[in-house]
């Protein structure tokens, strides 16, 4: 008799989890496929450590068939399910195609960047959803810092040395916090012209920092923002932007070469496309996380809306928490679908919250208990060492060594501008040269530039058409944008080394929905 086969499509905290759980209760009793673009588990919540030069990229990541025995990995990504065939067909790394069966099936895709119909965004901006993004953000900040303390006109100075963070949720406080150690430090080495120093700009149009957080929690974090020197704006954002700068909503403009996107998130349209009832983009499952009416069928994480059991009459929040939590219910519920044990309902209990910014100051509430400063910093650390499902010495060697030694800011140019476009569906993959593309928008395909001012990341929680984060770290295109020549890094049109073909069109989404925080 063969083996039962389950299949897992993404290997977010909910997908990688529910791996984990299925791996120990299967015992190879069942055929476990996980369906991934990559071939490791990114711990989003120290990512912003990545581009501030703290942490190595590989420090982030879990192997995924090092750490998941019993688990068979399939390098791809999801492009369309046959519910009613019980597939998923796939595209490989290389551009192949490939179809799944599947008895049970699992959609953890997680989420993507949110765009809002901003001018100029799509074009001059990055997200902060995956390494690549992390990575280029930290070459393009070295570079700035460098091309100022070398240029000799004082505008291009303070222009290249202005950074620009839209939005104040989990992520985006995180950047800014470090980015401002991150640049102050560089300067130490490369002084600019008297009296200059990096600034950093982190709007919102909320009216506090971290909105969807404790207001304690919040406070804190606005009072090491503002004595770090961060330019927090509450209650502005940005209505244009360009190659030269920003438009902010109060009418001033912002020269700089650095916009940060970190507006809000929606979940992977894969969830829209099985035609199943949704909710904000979420495919609605029942508290066992099934999918009504397909009990073969579960979804957890940021793709699926589960109706919260604390808050009749509400679901969830997409947070990294969350995920992590539903990804272990999922696991038993599946193993109890085939006689193994009893289903269970997914409950929670809020733990609190932890906000790293930088140094040794942070903000947290474990169980309630407001912390600050260093007390904070070292709960905060511990709290992610704590969750990690791997690397955890090589994390905190690199924390001590961050400490005692001066932070290395060399520029790798591993990761081109127009390899991380905001508008993607992929943000855990690079764009290379004629490889394949899922949901990629109109700049990437075609061979345009989507960003000369760069990166960007989380959602903040009352931008406009986008709820933030809770945890940690948009995708719509903006519409009729125009598309920018191809600079000198980017292959150009029809030479047949641009990036890869479309795979699947990001769905529109509605401006007015909020955007979700992130697994």
């Amino acid at each position: 008799m063969s083996r039962p086969r389950i299949v897992i499509v993404g290997a977010g905290f909910a997908g990688y989890r529910t791996a984990r759980t299925l791996s120990r209760l299967a015992r190879g009793r069942a055929e476990i496929i996980l369906l991934n673009p990559t071939d490791y588990f990114l711990y989003l919540p120290l990512l912003p450590q990545v581009a501030a030069g703290i942490l190595e990229p590989r420090r982030v990541t879990v192997s995924l068939s090092g750490t998941l025995p019993h688990v068979r990995l399939v390098l791809g990504e999801a492009d369309r399910i046959d519910l009613d065939g019980r597939t998923v067909h796939y595209t490989g790394p290389e551009n192949e195609g490939g179809t799944l069966a599947y008895d049970r099936l699992v959609l953890a895709a997680g989420s993507v960047n949110k765009l809002l119909p901003v001018p100029g965004v799509a074009e001059h901006a990055h997200g902060f959803r995956g390494l690549p993004e992390a990575l280029y953000l930290r070459d393009h900040v070295t570079r700035q810092v460098e091309l100022a303390a070398s240029a000799d006109d004082p505008k291009s100075c303070a222009a290249r040395c202005t950074f620009v963070v839209v939005g104040a949720g989990y992520t985006g406080t995180e950047v800014a916090a470090h980015g401002q150690l991150f640049t102050d430090a560089q300067v130490s080495r490369h002084p600019l012209r008297t009296g200059m120093r990096p600034r950093w700009l982190l709007l919102d149009i909320a009216d506090r920092v971290l909105p969807e957080l404790d207001e304690r929690l919040s406070r804190t974090a606005n009072t090491v923002l503002r004595e770090r020197g961060v330019d927090v704006r509450m209650g502005t954002s940005v209505k244009e932007a360009t190659h030269e700068g920003v438009l902010l909503t109060d009418g001033e403009f912002v020269d700089t070469r650095t916009l940060v996107w970190c507006v809000g998130v929606r979940p992977d349209p894969l969830a829209e496309s099985l035609g199943l009832p949704m909710e904000r983009g979420r495919l609605l499952v029942d508290p066992h996380l099934q999918v009504p009416g397909r009990p073969e069928v579960f979804a957890c994480g940021d793709a699926a809306a589960v109706p919260d059991l604390e808050k009749p009459g509400e679901y969830t929040p997409m947070t990294a928490q969350h995920a992590w939590r539903q990804g272990k219910v999922c696991g038993h519920n599946i193993a109890a679908s085939f006689g193994d044990g009893e289903r269970r309902a997914y409950r929670h209990k809020d733990m609190g919250f932890v906000v790293d910014l930088g140094g040794v100051k942070a903000a947290a509430n474990p169980l309630g208990v407001h912390l600050s400063g260093p007390v904070a910093g070292a709960v905060t650390r511990g709290y992610h060492l704590a969750a990690m499902p791997g690397n955890r010495v090589r994390v905190a060697a690199d924390w001590f060594l961050d400490a005692v030694l001066p932070r290395q800011a060399v520029q790798l140019g591993l990761v081109r501008s127009w390899s991380v476009p905001l508008d993607t569906a992929s943000p855990e993959l690079a764009r290379v040269p004629g490889g394949p593309g899922r949901g990629q928008g109109h700049a990437a395909a075609s061979g345009g530039e989507p960003a000369k001012n760069q990166p960007g990341g989380e959602p903040a929680k009352n931008q406009p058409g986008g709820e933030p984060a809770k945890n940690q770290p948009g995708g719509e295109t903006a519409k009729n944008q125009p598309v920018p020549a191809p600079p000198a890094d980017q292959p150009p049109p029809g030479s047949g080394a641009a990036p890869g073909p479309v795979k699947r069109t990001d769905t529109p989404a509605d401006p007015a929905d909020p955007a979700e925080g992130d697994s």
